[in-house]
């Protein structure tokens, strides 16, 4: 009887180590803790408009138009990002990316030049010097 005993007890506890080792694997890929924040540049010649293949499984996420942009860090690095919209953007906005590895572009917003940090400015010309 104490063996059983014994025996549920281990494996009560190695369902409870799984299922917390999954939790935190799931929140640190999905949850709102790894948030990687971008900047670009809109630049509407970069567009591609989703059409439905009419399949059972729509993959563009019910969004029109795709965006694949060079993006910068707070520090300058630069990498491209794909993000989803469903509508074009105003043609030379900047915007701020919010991004999840594995989930993508989670929130977006437009921003002035002048509240891009330093870093990204570089990689950019300010709109009010070309008056």
């Amino acid at each position: 009887m104490k063996k059983s005993v014994r025996t549920c007890l281990a494996a009560a506890f190695a369902v409870l180590a799984v299922a917390i080792a999954a939790w935190a694997l799931i929140s640190q890929f999905f949850g709102n803790g790894n948030i990687q924040v971008y900047y670009t540049q809109i630049d509407n010649s970069k567009i591609t408009e989703n059409h439905s293949n009419g399949g059972v499984i729509d993959f563009t996420g019910g969004l029109a138009y795709s965006y694949t942009l060079r993006s910068y860090d707070e520090d300058g690095n630069g990498t491209e990002i794909e993000f989803g919209m469903s509508r074009e953007l105003r043609e030379g906005a900047f915007i701020r990316l919010e991004v999840i590895p594995v989930r993508g572009v989670v929130n977006w917003s437009e921003v002035q030049y002048d509240e891009l940090p330093t870093a990204v400015q570089a990689h950019y010309i300010n709109p009010s010097n070309n008056s």
